[in-house]
């Protein structure tokens, strides 16, 4: 194998019991051209599996084993594990995530080294099924444009995708909210690019993205314990005046609909009353006139989220 330059990679790896993921990551490491890396693996794991496991390949990869008692949880593993990092360049790796190409690591290096002004570097990913099926996310010209022009549009759609998807620079700043768990890339994402940071993407897809139902996206959508309070300390932690922004009124529009929330009373059960900004008040007392139904019908809830959206609109 090859290394075209000697800039330091740490692969930062957050286990948690499934060797079986962590060994067709490790697969993917040890297939790569762009050997200069080290590997950062910080376990949650309740037990030894993974420590044992990981034995096997003392002699084939250079690894930093950290073993969390009490387990961290996300996203304190993810910074923890990064925190450890002794390269120019951070690659925070989930478990069952893995690269998809010999040569992922060295184009995302190789991308960073000829673009010194940029902060991070994304590519585009297979998301990869239990079933075995394979979906191929890329961004067209347009989307990555939207981005770059404006980061709130994050807010249409997450056209970044998994933590796994980035290679970025140590001094970039990129960490994650511990507070927070469903919208957690989401914010760091956007805090990142409000921030002045810039970002190169790359077309192939370097990275497969494994989607299981032990992900913690599948373990709490649409639930409100978890969706209300961190959508709502989203909101507040940018600032409400984002919702002047029609990308991001409509956002929690569909959100408080998707969630069937009828009544402010619904939100209080999870959120203090005074967290809640008076647009989402307005919002619910709009949405609880319509049966939910009707709402789910795309052009009537985009006519009502538009009227609704004139009165704060810029």
């Amino acid at each position: 194998m090859t290394t075209q330059g000697n800039s330091l990679v740490s692969i930062c790896i957050p286990a948690y019991k499934n060797t079986r993921f962590l060994e067709r990551l490790l697969q993917s490491l040890l297939q790569q051209t762009y050997t200069c890396f080290e590997v950062i693996l910080s376990d949650d794991s309740p037990d030894d599996r993974v420590k044992d496991y990981i034995v096997t390949y003392e002699d084939k990869l250079k690894i930093k084993y950290f073993k969390n008692n009490p387990s961290l949880g996300t996203p304190a593993n993810w910074n923890f594990a990064m925190k450890q990092a002794g390269g120019a360049y951070i690659k925070l790796l989930h478990d069952d995530d893995w690269l998809a190409t010999p040569d992922a690591l060295q184009q995302m290096v190789t991308a960073l080294e000829q673009n010194p002004a940029a902060s991070f570097v994304f590519s585009a990913y297979n998301n990869v099924y239990e079933d075995g099926k394979i979906e191929e996310v890329v961004l067209t010209n347009k989307q990555e444009a939207l981005l770059r022009e404006e980061p709130l549009r994050l807010f249409i759609k997450n056209y970044i995708g998994h933590p796994s998807v980035i290679l970025h620079r140590r001094t970039s700043g990129l960490w994650y909210d511990e507070t927070i768990k469903w919208v957690v890339d989401f914010e760091a994402y956007i805090r990142i690019l409000r921030e002045g940071k810039s970002f190169i993407y790359l077309k192939e897809p370097l990275l497969n993205i494994g989607l299981g139902k032990e992900q913690v996206t599948f373990q709490v959508f649409r639930k409100r314990a978890v969706e209300l309070p961190e959508n709502i300390y989203l909101l507040n932690k940018l600032g409400i005046d984002i919702l002047k922004n029609i990308w991001v009124y409509d956002y929690y529009w569909r959100f408080l609909r998707n969630l069937n929330i009828r009544s402010v009373q619904e939100i209080v059960d999870y959120v203090a009353e005074e967290e809640i900004p008076v647009q989402l008040k307005r919002m619910v007392a709009i949405q609880k006139l319509i049966p939910n139904r009707l709402l789910r019908i795309r052009v009537v809830s985009k006519v009502l989220m538009g009227i609704s959206y004139v009165p704060i609109r810029p």
